[in-house]
């Protein structure tokens, strides 16, 4: 009778930490989701043709930071990051925008929903879900296209 007590309350404590951490998470996961569906991903408004030497050995462009851009960049970003739910877990709204610099001409940009936190706390790597999958770098694969 005793071990089934123990059960019991292993079962329960279980119970208790799979609902305060899980469902939390979950729902997050789900809005995610749904929010990815309404506008998330990349929307490229122009392409740029540009020479092969202008792309490194993983063809690559380099698009700085609009506060790090230098005299002859010609091309730069701004982001933007915004807590739609604060805590832990929380929901978070990344924004990247590519504009030509010398006419501040927008060439796309891309909108990504990420629930970060939400697990068992402890002194591991924070989870987290993002959607979509696809990342800056795929944003100017899609703008600067070799010759």
């Amino acid at each position: 009778m005793h071990r089934m007590k123990k059960i019991i309350l292993l079962l329960l404590a279980s119970l208790i930490v799979y609902a305060a951490f899980f469902t939390e998470k979950d729902r997050l996961d789900r809005e995610v989701k749904r929010l990815c569906a309404i506008d998330g991903g990349i929307r490229v408004y122009e392409t740029v043709k540009l020479p092969a030497e202008r792309f490194d050995q993983y063809g690559q462009i380099r698009v700085p930071v609009k506060w790090l851009a230098e005299p002859g960049d010609e091309y730069y970003y701004k982001g933007s990051t915004s807590y739609l739910i604060k805590g832990n877990p929380e929901l978070l709204q990344l924004r990247t925008w590519i504009y030509h610099k010398s006419d501040n001409r927008l060439l796309g940009e891309s909108t990504v929903y990420m629930r970060r936190g939400g697990g068992i706390p402890g002194p591991w790597h924070m989870p987290a879900f993002i959607c979509p999958q696809e990342t800056d770098v795929d944003m100017k694969k899609r703008i600067f296209i070799m010759e």
